[in-house]
């Protein structure tokens, strides 16, 4: 395979035409890759250099082996599924909705793996080219290294919906509850990234203030009873970490 700065020659198909799929096949043909897709998966395939499966997870055995007889190197983009199926990896660890940029990997980690040392370097070389950063993630690790991922963003979504029902049950729109709950957010990611949690926690648990916290659990309780259970369980996490802190 060519290096990322000379991809021109390097004939890439993309299978599965999901919010990924075609957000990728932007990005690679935007460095210079020439990029077939993203092609539904009853389509035929050309043969290619790369195939790229885009699909979920519980449909990549049986793509790879449609699409096996027609790549040279066959790679799919999942997080937590291994390389039984498939010669290398490569899972950008960011969330995406399909409308993206192809700038959106620039910067990002990237996690690769191979089966060979061809097939990692053809990983490691395609997510450079991108603009991400790899590193590698092997397959006993897999799944946990995609549930560290999920817990970063799609169960935190979890928490600011909640965040967001208890301004609204204390009379704030939606929409304006999103957008000051915002800056709270960031500031709080902000520090997470410099500090690590236990440096970053503030608020009434941290300080020790429980009567604060009976109050606030109250209001939930009267409110939004059916978050009482997640108000709980995360304020018990929150508890620990300031133990933790002295």
């Amino acid at each position: 395979m060519k290096t990322p700065s000379e991809p021109f020659d390097t004939t890439v198909t993309i299978i599965g035409a999901g919010r990924l799929g075609g957000v990728l096949a932007r990005a690679l043909k935007s460095v210079g890759f020439a990029v077939t897709g993203p092609l539904h998966r009853e389509e035929e395939v050309p043969a290619s250099d790369i195939v790229f499966l885009c699909v979920p997870d519980a449909e990549i055995a049986a793509a790879a082996l449609t699409a096996r007889p027609h790549a040279r190197l066959l790679g799919h983009v999942s997080g937590a599924t291994g390389l039984d199926d498939v010669d290398f990896s490569i899972h950008p660890l960011q969330t995406f909705t399909g409308g993206e940029t192809p700038d959106v990997f620039h910067g990002i980690g990237a996690a690769v793996a191979g089966r060979t040392a061809e097939a990692e370097k053809t990983a490691v070389h395609l997510a450079e080219a991108l603009g991400a950063r790899p590193f590698h993630v092997d397959d006993a690790h897999r799944a946990g290294y995609h549930a560290a991922a999920s817990i970063a963003s799609n169960l935190l979504l979890v928490v600011l919906d909640a965040a967001e029902q208890a301004a609204v049950a204390a009379g704030i729109r939606s929409d304006q509850a999103r957008e000051l709950l915002a800056p709270l957010v960031t500031r709080t990611v902000e520090n997470w990234v410099a500090k690590g949690a236990h440096d970053a926690l503030t608020g009434p648990i941290a300080r020790g203030d429980e009567q604060t916290v009976r109050r606030q659990r109250d209001a939930i309780s009267q409110q939004n009873p059916a978050l009482l259970p997640l108000f709980d369980q995360l304020a018990d996490g929150a508890r620990a970490l300031a133990r933790a802190q002295n």
